[in-house]
């Protein structure tokens, strides 16, 4: 494992090297499919193999700090590098408006529909019902459904302005709330109420173990190693986030391609690791840290990305469009009511996992064809 991490940070920071002599050379020969698609599965490839660099050393983490810290830690470095993505579109040269929200809805449909639904199934045919803590995940969707209403169906019905946008004094004001809110939801998962983030049995467990070994003198040794490794993956994916998304969008429009397909494809590429994650602690009957996972990402992404999208619009004076189509909204609605459902309940089965599969594949449908 040690000699794959040298590797992949050998090929990323290779490539960022290769970028920045070279890269503004490069991108302004994009005409020829078979350069565009070059180019596309070079960054799409090394910035995917970063992120798969990036789970394993929050994972690392993870066991050396204990939950809810290693999730947490996982959700914030993914969602660090999806902003990265976001602010290089909007800061190139062509405006990308809807970009934002568009990445957003995609984060939050490959999630809670992608991700928690074929996870539920997988449990669910191989352990017929699984358990976690109730009242984490409710804790979760406490913040996720005020969050993401605000963001991306409120501005729809704003009356200052129109086209589900808004006024700079909104803008300012959502933004410090979201910020505020996220930054309370932080203080009592990694403070107070940290227990709800563990699975009772766990924590029954812990509570129990009086081992006398010292895991501090351990961390103490390791933390710091897997911190560093944790920011040479990040910072390649940051680094070449501004290429991959003049590539995508000089792509999306030479081949006539939905504008949304952006924010497919960046959420994609950016959740795919944590999703491979968050299906293998399903596979090992951890629901709890794939409810971490899943629901922690879906939160951090509306959190951090609707301020960071909002000052980017601000500062640059660009058009910021968060307000949902009718069509997504409809679907917004259903997987936050759908969710509630799901996680209302101390244990899952196969059917909560279909019923989200399915409202995942309406929304891929609609995306080709809305």
């Amino acid at each position: 494992m040690q000699k794959i991490s040298i590797v992949r940070l050998i090929v990323a920071w290779a490539s960022v090297l290769c970028f920045f002599t070279f890269g503004a050379s490069w991108l302004n020969e994009l005409g020829s499919p078979f350069i565009l698609t070059g180019f596309f599965v070079w960054l799409f490839a090394v910035i995917l193999w970063s992120a798969f660099g990036v789970v394993h050393e929050a994972e690392e983490l993870a066991a050396l700090l204990g939950e809810p810290f290693g999730t947490l830690i996982l959700t914030l470095s993914i969602v660090i590098i999806e902003v990265a993505l976001v602010a290089a579109v909007m800061l190139g040269a062509k405006e990308a408006p809807t970009l934002g929200r568009d990445t957003m809805f995609a984060v939050l449909m490959i999630v809670l529909n992608g991700v928690v639904g074929l996870g539920l199934l997988i449990g669910g045919f191989k352990y017929r019902e699984q358990s976690y803590n109730l009242q984490g995940s409710a804790s979760y969707l406490a913040i996720l459904i005020p969050l993401t209403v605000v963001a991306l169906i409120l501005p729809n019905f704003t009356t200052s302005t129109s086209g589900g946008t808004l006024t700079p004094l909104q803008a300012i004001a959502f933004s410090i709330f979201t910020v505020v809110l996220y930054g309370i939801f932080l203080i009592t998962q990694t403070g107070r109420h940290k227990a709800f983030y563990v699975h009772p049995d766990a924590l029954e467990a812990t509570k129990a173990d009086h081992s006398s070994e010292d895991p501090q003198t351990i961390s103490k040794h390791t933390v710091f190693m897997h911190t560093v490794l944790l920011l040479l993956n990040i910072l390649p994916i940051v680094f070449l986030s501004k290429s991959l998304a003049k590539i995508l969008d000089h792509g999306i429009g030479y081949l006539g391609l939905p504008p949304a397909l952006g924010g497919v494809v960046v959420a994609a590429m950016v959740f795919t690791s944590e999703g491979i994650s968050a299906l293998k602690a399903v596979a090992r009957n951890d629901l709890q840290r794939a409810i971490n996972l899943c629901l922690g990402a879906a939160a951090s992404t509306v959190g951090l990305t609707v301020p960071a999208v909002l000052i980017i619009g601000l500062v640059t004076g660009q058009t910021v469009v968060l307000g949902l189509k009718p069509t997504e909204m409809t679907l917004l609605a259903l997987t936050l009511l759908l969710s509630t459902l799901t996680f209302s309940n101390k244990r899952t089965t196969l059917l909560e996992g279909a019923v989200h599969l399915t409202v995942f594949f309406v929304y891929i449908t609609l995306v080709f064809n809305p």
